[in-house]
């Protein structure tokens, strides 16, 4: 898939910091592209279907409308994500119900009704994941769990249809979105622990995956995403050791210290270093 032109492309998530940039670009390369979202309308002039992708009767119809309309896909971008602080000493709750639902059951849901177009087409499906998949950050275990489910899903899904369709998984650092309000509002920012990268960076990462000659398993944004993935992957105790140093100084700077979430973290913290 050398070339975007007259493609047919499906992307989730379509009215978020991602899906909006991305439908833009597609769009400007040549490509024919409708978006799926809990809000519908248009974004960069690409039609937007309504669907609650966690629903598993109202996914599968909307994928389908999307594909009628298309007249086949080639493409398919799981971009749809939520995130959200959740601590893993802490039981879960509906705030991690949420985020394995969308990051992960709802894209396996959209995937799942998109592969027959796509294998008619021999076409790919790209998944938006997160650096968290790789390199976990404490106070935000439901975010890193479903990712890394997410890209466990993407490499059970290549073995299976990978003679047909391509299967590639991005993978993104933070980028400044409405998707980290929540883990602000809970005092758990993530500055200073992940570093800002520009979307238009994440977009460019994905038209890669699209338009390599052969679809890439795997591909970081950035240069420094790529060591940090290297580093998770083949060295993870020395990659756990750097982020407990990371965390350790943000405690001792009294970055949690309005973060009721955090209170059991900071506390073991202040007692080990006392």
């Amino acid at each position: 898939m050398s070339t975007l032109t007259g493609r047919r492309v499906l992307v989730t998530g379509a009215r978020g910091t991602f899906g909006s940039h991305l439908c833009a670009v597609l769009t400007a390369a040549g490509a024919r592209v409708i978006g799926l979202d809990r809000h519908p309308g248009t974004t960069a002039g690409v039609p937007v279907l309504g669907a609650d992708l966690t629903d598993p009767h109202a996914a599968p119809a909307a994928v389908h409308a999307a594909v009628n309309r298309l007249g086949g896909l080639d493409l398919l971008v799981n971009n749809a994500g939520v995130g959200g602080p959740a601590p893993a000493e802490l039981p879960p709750d509906d705030t991690v119900r949420q985020q394995i639902e969308v990051n992960l059951i709802a894209a396996w849901r959209t995937t799942a009704a998109a592969l027959p177009a796509l294998v008619d087409a021999r076409g790919r499906v790209i998944f938006v994941a997160s650096r968290m998949a790789v390199l976990p950050l404490p106070l935000a275990a439901a975010y890193g769990v479903s990712k890394r489910a997410l890209v466990a899903y993407a490499d059970a899904l290549r073995l299976e249809v990978g003679t047909h369709v391509g299967v590639s998984v991005v993978y993104p650092s933070m980028v400044t979105s409405p998707i980290h309000d929540s883990t602000v509002r809970a005092g758990l920012s993530l500055d200073g622990v992940s570093r800002r990268e520009p979307v238009e960076g994440v977009v460019a990462a994905i038209l890669r995956a699209a338009t390599a000659r052969r679809a890439p398993r795997d591909v970081a944004t950035t240069g420094r995403g790529r060591l940090e993935m290297a580093l998770a992957r083949h060295a993870p105790a020395l990659a756990d050791r750097l982020v407990r140093r990371t965390v350790a100084a943000r405690v001792a700077a009294g970055d949690f210290d309005g973060a009721p979430l955090a209170a059991g973290l900071v506390r073991r913290h202040r007692d080990a270093a006392g």
